[in-house]
């Protein structure tokens, strides 16, 4: 099977309308991976100036499905949960961490955390994935 290049993996992101409509970045990683930040301006904020949990949400469930488009898989979402932490206020710049739980041939199993540069955890995410295909033909 043929290998996700970091170059498809951003690509991916930007496909994204939603990812681009609310500004997030895509950062490519050392590592040959990317993950999504975002600087919590008054666009991504609830009334009370603090990041929207849809917004949190959406940049989570999006890495994780990136996360799994790694393995040459391509996901549609099952079921999520999210839990706060802390509340991000405007201003604060956050990072996604996403890991593959569980790769199977029919569903996946992420989770995905929230931080800041620091590493304090904001928020943490689960999901459950259903396998739709593959964005590469298995004998590649």
């Amino acid at each position: 099977m043929r290998q996700i290049t970091q170059e498809e993996i951003i690509k991916f992101f930007h496909e994204n309308t939603v990812i681009d409509f609310m500004e997030v970045e895509v950062v490519p990683t050392d590592d040959g991976e990317a993950h999504l930040e975002l600087t919590v301006d008054s666009r991504h904020a609830n009334l009370y100036s603090m990041a929207h949990g849809g917004v949190l949400t959406t940049m989570a469930d999006t890495a994780m499905g990136a996360k799994c488009l790694m393995l040459n898989k391509r996901v549609v979402t099952i079921s999520m949960t999210i839990e706060f932490m802390h509340a991000i206020m405007t201003g604060n710049h956050i990072i996604t961490q996403a890991e593959v739980l569980h790769n199977g041939r029919k569903t996946m199993v992420c989770d995905c955390k929230i931080v800041d540069a620091n590493g304090k955890l904001y928020a943490k995410a689960n999901a459950t994935f259903f396998v739709i295909g593959h964005l590469f033909d298995e004998e590649d």
